[in-house]
């Protein structure tokens, strides 16, 4: 019969466990982990932009002059290749993506919606384990000869087709990766059509829901092409066929003997109609974690329900007509790129909406400010300054100066790191009771707050001056040889001071983390007085099955201050 009526060994309970609470959890683990190896390889490129060519402190007295990379703790420009490369994948495509679809959607959806499972428990184990052999294979990537890939995190090519071993295993752990992704897109899709507890309609689904049901439709319809991409480029370096290799290029004054006419610019296109939907799987489920933690402190619903869902859906379908303006550069037509920076300026309406919705949410609010609502507040003017920043990139005589500049990096780190990984913050902190079933410190939680979004600011706003300026991204020596750069080059030791500021501010985080499992406050099942159904569970929710008892829905999911509630607030399940 069921798993439920034995009890299972560590195996098959921790590592090959089909209950999407513990995937949930692998998922979190996992990309955490991944988070950390990511920010300390930028660690590693601050120093080396700040100081450069100068002896890494600690890691001079590690390698020796003989190190292929580190010579004398010393960087060479190729290991700075690799970092770049590294860090963007990893961040990424193993950090964010799968926590905050892997871990907060595979924990959260079901109960959300008052499922006892994913739709296909297995398929869930599997999407892990994928993903778990594509980050493997990416470390892997580190100790081959040549070091991991060094053609960017975007691996264009002719670059990367003649590039080191690495790349090789950069594109297969890529194919795991989407592997991962396409599964679990599957399952969210399908779990939330059809596993809905009864009365749960669709404009009663949480908005935490509706982002990753978005989320999921981008990633199903926008990784296959980055695959077919990753297996061309796979056979180009592997076989000899030249689908991405034009015919007579030469190389260090050596002709390649690629003759079938490939194009470089088909891969450019096939990528970036992944990673523009991918910007958006990045930040939609940060926009529904803010939405619930911001419902929840201000105890009012959500203003304009309807309308950030209509928003949510339209962001959906632009975001594949959108992706060109990262090409602006290749030399397309002055027509073809009218078309796209219009796309571009009409996807940022819907992402207003949702932002302009969540503010108003706050007016007249009965706010508590606890560890999780600061996050969630800090994401809204971050976001803001991501998106401002991208509009001039959306225009194609403007993108002209800020291609390829410190500007680009620094518009997409607002959006992704103060950004989505704020909002990914306000999650840990608001759900972390329902998880383990402590709270965590909010003295610790407020000194990571305040810490974090004073250095954060402090990496990512000279990039724009930087940007503006001139100064080139991909730079080994961060610009010192630019004579137009001179003038800036001081923001690189402000920029790589705050890096490691910001990294000493983790260190709250992580105590207040590991502390809480043991000896934090024990919390209520609703802990938050939270109208959503998974605080209908119990803190942990049952291992199989999630609720004690049948689930029914009556309400919307953010009736607070709710007329002739005896408690201020209205639960789904409560008529």
């Amino acid at each position: 019969m069921s798993d439920s009526h034995h009890e299972q060994g560590f195996i098959r309970k921790y590592i090959f466990s089909t209950d999407h609470k513990m995937i949930g959890i692998q998922y979190g683990i996992t990309s955490l982990l991944f988070l950390l190896f990511g920010f300390g390889l930028m660690l590693l490129m601050r120093w080396q932009l700040a100081y450069p060519e100068q002896p890494i402190p600690i890691l001079s007295k590690i390698f020796s002059e003989d190190n292929p990379f580190l010579p004398g703790g010393i960087m060479v420009p190729e290991f700075y290749n690799s970092l770049g490369a590294m860090h963007g994948t990893i961040m990424v495509f193993l950090g964010v993506v799968p926590l905050a679809v892997g871990a907060f959607g595979n924990y959260f959806v079901p109960l959300q919606i008052g499922a006892p499972d994913m739709a296909f428990p297995r398929l869930n184990m599997v999407s892990y384990q994928a993903y778990f052999l594509g980050g493997v294979t990416m470390l892997i990537s580190f100790f081959v000869p040549g070091g991991p890939a060094n053609s960017g995190w975007t691996s264009y090519p002719p670059l990367s087709v003649i590039a080191t071993q690495g790349q090789t295993y950069w594109l297969i752990g890529m194919m795991f990766l989407i592997t991962s992704s396409l599964l679990g897109s599957v399952n969210f899709i399908t779990t939330i059509f059809q596993l809905r507890t009864k009365g749960m309609t669709w404009m009663r689904l949480p908005f935490f829901v509706w982002t990753q049901l978005v989320a999921a439709f981008l990633l199903l319809l926008a990784f296959p092409p980055l695959e077919v991409a990753g297996i061309f480029q796979l056979m180009d370096r592997l076989v000899g066929t030249s689908f991405f290799m034009p015919s007579g290029l030469v190389v260090s004054g050596q002709a390649l003997a690629y003759t079938g006419g490939g194009n470089v610019l088909l891969y450019q296109h096939l990528f970036w109609f992944l990673a523009h939907p991918e910007v958006y799987v990045l930040i939609l489920p940060a926009m529904g974690i803010v939405g619930e933690v911001i419902a929840n402190n201000t105890r009012k619903p959500l203003w304009g329900y309807r309308s950030m869902v209509g928003s949510l859906i339209f962001v959906g379908f632009m975001s594949f007509i959108v992706w060109a303006h990262h090409m602006f550069l290749t030399g397309m037509g002055t027509k073809i790129s009218a078309f796209f920076q219009t796309t571009t300026m009409i996807i940022s309406i819907p992402s207003v909406i949702i932002l302009s919705c969540l503010l108003i949410s706050l007016w007249g609010g009965s706010i508590r400010f606890n560890s999780a609502m600061l996050f969630a507040l800090a994401f809204l003017p971050m976001f803001g300054i991501g998106g401002l920043t991208g509009l001039p990139l959306g225009f194609s005589s403007a993108d002209i100066h800020l291609h390829d500049t410190y500007y680009v990096i620094g518009h997409f780190h607002y959006i992704v790191a103060p950004g989505t990984i704020f909002a990914l913050f306000a999650g840990v902190y608001y759900w972390f009771p329902k998880i383990t079933g402590r709270k965590m410190s909010e003295i610790l939680g407020k000194l990571h707050f305040w810490f974090s979004l004073v250095f954060m600011n402090g990496i990512f706003m000279p990039m724009l001056i930087q940007g503006l300026a001139g100064v080139q991204r991909r730079l080994y020596d961060g610009g010192a040889i630019y004579a137009h750069a001179q003038d800036y080059l001081y923001l690189n030791k402000v920029m790589t001071h705050s890096a490691y500021a910001l990294a000493a501010a983790q260190i709250f985080f992580i105590i207040n983390f590991f502390w809480s499992m043991k000896f934090g406050k024990k919390a209520e099942r609703n802990c938050w007085e939270a109208t959503t159904l998974e605080w209908v569970a119990p803190s942990p929710p049952v291992a199989h099955g999630n609720f004690e008892s049948a689930i029914e829905v009556f309400n919307g999911p953010y009736e607070y201050s709710a007329p002739g509630s005896s408690k201020g607030y209205l639960p789904q399940n409560e008529q």
